[in-house]
Formats: C-alpha cells, sequence, structure tokens
C-alpha cells in the first residue's frame, strides 16, 4: 500500500506551471506546495499591514482556478502551508472559488501557528507546527488542507499519517516520512536543480519530485517519466544535507536521524531512502520572529582600470567625511575585483566598491547618503559612475528563532463543515543532546598530490538558518570519504573560507552519506532579511568552498580531461609530491 506524494512548489514564486504538471504528469494521491520561508513570512507580514485579509501567497489561488478541477477528477489531495499569516482567509477564498467553478470540495485549515501577540514588536512570530494537524484534517474527509506555519516536513508527515494510521509515538515511520519530506520541500532541488554535478544530466527543465512512502516508513524518491532532470543518490543527498545542522534533524512530531539514512540507487531517476531512525521530539517547539531592524541604503561604485585599490581609497575618504557629522549606525564596504588587466571589454576591466549603511533613523541613510553620494560625480576617482542612482533608505527585516513549551501553543484543525480538532501536544519529549562523533573510515594511504579544487571530487550545498549557514559537503566514492573526512577539518575549512575564520564552526561527520556538514554561526548578521552580506541566503557558500584549491590525491582525480574542460584548466600540472601519511 504506498501512498505517492509530489511537490508542486518549493517557494513562493516556484514554476506556476508546476501544479499543472505534477497533476497530469502521472499517478498521485497528494499533491503538496511549500510557500514558506523566514524572509517570506516577513514579506507576508508587511501585506498584512496594509491589507488586515491579505497574508496568503495568492500565487496559490491562481494555480487552483487552473487546476481545482483536474485534481477533483483525479482524486488528488492538496496539502499546502500557502496560508502564510491567514490560513483562514486561504480557506474561505478557496471555499469562493470552487463555488464559482461547481467543484464540490471539502476544504479544511490549520491554525494556532500565530504568536505575535505574545512577542511584541514583531511583526510576525510563528510557532513551527508538525504534521498531526494536517493528518486529523485529512481523515475527517477534507480534500485541500492549508496551514500557516508548520515544519516543511509536515506537508508529507501529514498525508504519510493519515494514510497508513500512524500514531505518535511511532518515532521511525515518522522520522522516515521526515527526511522524505524534507527531500521534497525543495522542489527540483532534488532532481538536478541547484545541484554540484548538473552536468551529469539535461537541467534545463527538472521536473517535480514525488515520493512512494510505505508503511514502515521508508520511501523512494523519484519523478514523473519523461520531465527533464534526473533523480540520484547524489541530487537526494543535496538535499538531505540542505539547511540542516547535526545528525538530530529536530520537529514537533520527531527528531529524525540523518546519521541512520540509508540511500540506494533503486533504478533510473528512483533513491530508496531506508533505515532511517527517530527520536522523541524536544520539548519545545521553534517559533520564528520577525521584526522590522531599521533602514538601510546602499550604492555600487564602478572602478575601472588601474590604480582600483587607489580609487576605492579616495571615494570611502571622500564618503567618510561627507557622512561624519552624523554617521549611520554600521557602514559596511565590501571591494570585489572583477577586474581583468588588459581586459577586452570595459565591463570586465572594472570592479565593484559597495557601500551599505544601516540605521533606526531613517534619515541618516536616505538623503544623506545618496546626497553625498551624488555630490562627488564631478570630483572624485578617473571614470566615477555608479551602478544605480542612490536612492532612499528601504526597511529592513531581522529573523530571530525562539522557542515556547509544546502546551503554550492551540493546534486546532478547522474542518469544512466549521468542527473544530485540537491536537493533543506530544506526551513524551526529549532534549537533544550532543552526539559523540562517530568513527571516521581508515584515511587513503599516502600517494602522489595535485593542487586542484575540491570541488572535482566533492559536492556541496549550503543554505541559512537565520543568520546562519550551512555548508554541507559530500564525496561520490568511498574512496573519496576516506580522503575528505580526514583532510576537510573545521581548521581546513576556515583556511579555505577566509569569511568563516573568526566564526564559530561545527562539523558534524554523517558517515552513511559519506558527507561532513558545517555551521558556521553568525555569517549572515541578522537574517536574509538584513541583507548583511553579498549572498545573503548563503546558496553559493558551498560553490564557494568546491572552487578552493588543496593538495588531492592523484588517484581521486578525474583522468583524460577534455580541452578547455573545467578539469583541465584547473588541475595543476606541477610534479606531484606526496600526501602526509
Amino acid at each position: 500500500m504506498t501512498l505517492r506524494i509530489g511537490n508542486a512548489s518549493g517557494f513562493y514564486g516556484d514554476r506556476f506551471d508546476a501544479m499543472r504538471e505534477m497533476l497530469v504528469g502521472g499517478e498521485l494521491d497528494v499533491l503538496t506546495g511549500d510557500y514558506l520561508a523566514e524572509l517570506t513570512m516577513l514579506i507576508l507580514g508587511r501585506d498584512r499591514l496594509k491589507d488586515p485579509g491579505a497574508g496568503y501567497a495568492r500565487t496559490f489561488l491562481r494555480q487552483l482556478e487552473e487546476c481545482l478541477g483536474l485534481a477533483h477528477e483525479r482524486g488528488v489531495r492538496i496539502v499546502s502551508n500557502a496560508g502564510g499569516l491567514n490560513p483562514a482567509g486561504l480557506a474561505d477564498a478557496v471555499r469562493k472559488l470552487a463555488g464559482r467553478l461547481g467543484i464540490p470540495v471539502r476544504v479544511a485549515h490549520v491554525e494556532g501557528d500565530d504568536l505575535t501577540a505574545a512577542h511584541p514588536g514583531s511583526l510576525a512570530a510563528h510557532a513551527y507546527l508538525g504534521g498531526f494537524g494536517i493528518a486529523a484534517a485529512l481523515r475527517e474527509g477534507a480534500d485541500i488542507v492549508v496551514t500557516g506555519r508548520v515544519t516543511d516536513a509536515a506537508l508529507v508527515t501529514g498525508p504519510a499519517a493519515a494514510h497508513f494510521g500512524w500514531q505518535p509515538g511511532e518515532y521511525d515511520r515518522l522520522a522516515g516520512a521526515v527526511v522524505a519530506g524534507h527531500v521534497l520541500e525543495c522542489g527540483t532541488q532534488a532532481t538536478g536543480g541547484n545541484y554540484a554535478f548538473f552536468a551529469d544530466g539535461d537541467v534545463r527543465r527538472p521536473g517535480f519530485p514525488l515520493a512512494e512512502i510505505h508503511a514502515d516508513g521508508t520511501s523512494v524518491i523519484t519523478k514523473h517519466p519523461g520531465t527533464g532532470g534526473f533523480v540520484d543518490v547524489g541530487t537526494v543527498t543535496a538535499q538531505l544535507l540542505y539547511e540542516t545542522g547535526g545528525a538530530r534533524y529536530a520537529g514537533p512530531d520527531v527528531t529524525a536521524r540523518l546519521d541512520t539514512v540509508r540511500l540506494t540507487q533503486d533504478g533510473p531517476d528512483r533513491v530508496r531512502v531506508e533505515d532511517v531512525r527517530g527520536e522523541a521530539p524536544p520539548p519545545t517547539l521553534k517559533v520564528g520572529r520577525n521584526r522590522l531592524g531599521g533602514f538601510r541604503n546602499e550604492v555600487v561604485y564602478v572602478l575601472t582600470g588601474l590604480d582600483i585599490e587607489a580609487k576605492a581609497a579616495l571615494v570611502r575618504a571622500q564618503m567618510t567625511s561627507a557622512l561624519a557629522k552624523s554617521p549611520p549606525a554600521e557602514v559596511r564596504w565590501e571591494l570585489a575585483r572583477t577586474d581583468h588587466p588588459d581586459a577586452a571589454t570595459e565591463e570586465t576591466a572594472s570592479a565593484l566598491l559597495r557601500l551599505v549603511v544601516r540605521d533606526a533613523d531613517e534619515a541618516k541613510v536616505g538623503r544623506a547618503l545618496s546626497g553625498a553620494a551624488v555630490e562627488l560625480a564631478l570630483g572624485s576617482y578617473p571614470g566615477f559612475h555608479v551602478v544605480a542612482p542612490p536612492g532612499k533608505g528601504s526597511p529592513y527585516g531581522v529573523f530571530e528563532d525562539v522557542y515556547v513549551p509544546h502546551g503554550s501553543v492551540d493546534h486546532v484543525v478547522v474542518l469544512h463543515d466549521g468542527r473544530r480538532i485540537s491536537v493533543v501536544p506530544p506526551d513524551q519529549t526529549r532534549v537533544l543532546e550532543p552526539l559523540a562523533e562517530p568513527p571516521l573510515p581508515r584515511p587513503l594511504p599516502a600517494g602522489p598530490v595535485r593542487r586542484a579544487p575540491l570541488g572535482l571530487v566533492a559536492g556541496a550545498r549550503s543554505g541559512d538558518k537565520g543568520g546562519s549557514a550551512n555548508v554541507g559537503v559530500w564525496a561520490r566514492t568511498e574512496d573519496g570519504w576516506r580522503w575528505l573526512a580526514h583532510e576537510l577539518t573545521v581548521a581546513r575549512f576556515r583556511e579555505l573560507l577566509p569569511e568563516t575564520r573568526d566564526l564559530p564552526v561545527t562539523r558534524h561527520p554523517l558517515p552513511r552519506l559519506r558527507a561532513l556538514n558545517f555551521v558556521v554561526e553568525g555569517i549572515l548578521g541578522e537574517g536574509v532579511a538584513a541583507q548583511a552580506r553579498f549572498d545573503p541566503q548563503a546558496k553559493a557558500l558551498g560553490e564557494w568552498l568546491r572552487s578552493r584549491h588543496l593538495d588531492v590525491p592523484e588517484a581521486l582525480l578525474p583522468t583524460a580531461p577534455g580541452p578547455g574542460s573545467m578539469e583541465a584548466s584547473a588541475v595543476t600540472t606541477d610534479t606531484p609530491t606526496e600526501a602526509p601519511s
């Protein structure tokens, strides 16, 4: 008795046609859509300030207008967190849409996550609920379930619990569904999208993923036949590592042990996920708080040709002097040396100097900054110009994690007929404890090495969690893992990524995945909405790491690279040296 759960959205703004593609592309029992992220909650909070009836993902409604009849005909239930800050409002809107289209569907919603009133100063404060509210709605016959803030994996654990009759405490089964849900939640990231080894398949238009879930919690990750992209152990590994921390992946219903996950190729575009173990959930629920942090502005100066460093020093001194009477609370300069010597185009001869300012007072980052920047136009470095005229200051957000006991949240399901069902908090919980580091494989024997990019032998995927980031790195072969596990220490990681040198970095080995997961605390400042960094969500932090050069055993490097390939140009051809034993 297999349950087929598909995904049609990994974020608010994902491919609009995905819902239809998933409904017509093959068999499904449930179709999910994940529309919420930390930044999305802030955006929806600002929408709600302008219109109290807003606060949900309107794209979902437009997709349903095209696809509701199709889902009804095929008997596919739809579960989505598109309700955002206003799940009741979205449920009403779906009912009105169904009535206008003449389609008889039962719509339920899940509420209780909104704790904004208990957190003064927050634009939005929402607890991450589990999947048993969704399960209750489906057991009562709902065709469509919309939620507010639930964990991303809850969109899968809820339908699985409803279908198989799982109860709280069946931790291994629930943990298996959590892992499947985590793989599905970001859509095409599981089918070759944003994948380190994207050249392994045709990823111009990856199909969306689905999971075939079994009663024991095992699953197979796959996609509809004939769709683009590909599913293999690598694409699933990459997504498993995305935005995670240690081996314990905690949620409201269960803590899944990522160090127990076993992945095997089960045929073309099929990866079996098994052996997942679960533990009781932690005693608290995570609450994501979004608040306005102040105002920011930026100017990007273009520096062209010779004397880049001197030009940058001149304009920096001029702006510092101009802002000295009322300096912003935070001033940050970044020089990106994108210039090339003797360049054939003006753009490739130019570097970018970025000035970012922040302050609680909008005036300090608005006209004061833009006026000072513009006034330099005829009296600064030669070739002075900026990427865009500086504007007024704009508000920025701050994301924070806080935790509350399960019992402080009123997790409720509101059914199509108005009945309300309360979801009982878990009766067993477990405080998360540090795990002992697992035994590492035997190191590779000493042999010839060459200077080459890490990415020739390892994949990576990175992402944000509040102000921190994670970088998951995995080896493609067992010998690669034997080298990686001993070579990529915290010290070597900091050496390769100098921006992390002064920050707390924790390494978590996951031998069954042949992977290391690094958590870098504070690298993103106050979170993505604060835009404290060039790459504010750390999406490319892993690719930067893969581009860095170190001594790699020759036995691991690709053989006979093609002319002009990355392998041909990146591997140093100096005389090999011996790796230390």
